[in-house]
């Protein structure tokens, strides 16, 4: 096994390390005086549940940064199994906002950020703070809303590649 030496961590090891670790995929929308964008991440976390707050992980360079900034809002839209056609336009920089949600079927529940019809679950939250850290800046978002999907088979994201998490079925 390789190990690192400490102080020897690279952008590249840290990089092939991530990639060993699996992250629900999830689409990030945002809609308001800033525009209506969106991309995909798997960098999504729970924070806590008093209040109901999640942290999201935006490159500043992504275009979605801009507006997530200006509109103060954010849906986290957890994929389901088969729609990894929706993940993949929205991690395509050459996809334009607009293109981005002609897939798919969207609707808002109380911030008016797109929520994804069909998606495992979706969380409408309102960013309470933003950190910088790095090329990133951390947003964490305090949840006002959350619809339950009616598909459980969701999509992970692991060893460069995308993966179906199949729900066991119940015993009996």
């Amino acid at each position: 096994m390789a190990h690192t030496a400490p102080g020897a961590v690279t952008r590249q090891s840290y990089r092939e390390a991530m990639a060993r670790f699996g992250a629900a995929v999830s689409v990030v929308t945002t809609d308001g005086p800033g525009g209506r964008r969106g991309f995909t991440a798997s960098a999504v976390c729970s924070v806590t549940d008093d209040p109901p707050t999640l942290l999201v992980c935006v490159n500043r360079a992504n275009d979605s940064h801009a507006a997530l900034l200006a509109n103060g809002v954010l849906c986290v839209n957890t994929l389901a199994a088969g729609q990894q056609d929706v993940s993949a336009v929205f991690s395509d920089a050459a996809a334009g906002p607009e293109l981005r949600f002609t897939v798919g079927e969207w609707h808002t529940l109380v911030t008016g950020a797109p929520a994804l019809l069909g998606a495992v679950v979706s969380f409408d939250c309102r960013v309470a703070q933003v950190t910088e850290v790095g090329t990133h800046s951390v947003m964490f978002g305090e949840v006002v809303a959350i619809r339950h999907g009616n598909v459980h088979d969701a999509l992970i994201y692991f060893g460069r590649g995308y993966h179906p998490v199949r729900r066991p079925l119940p015993a009996g």
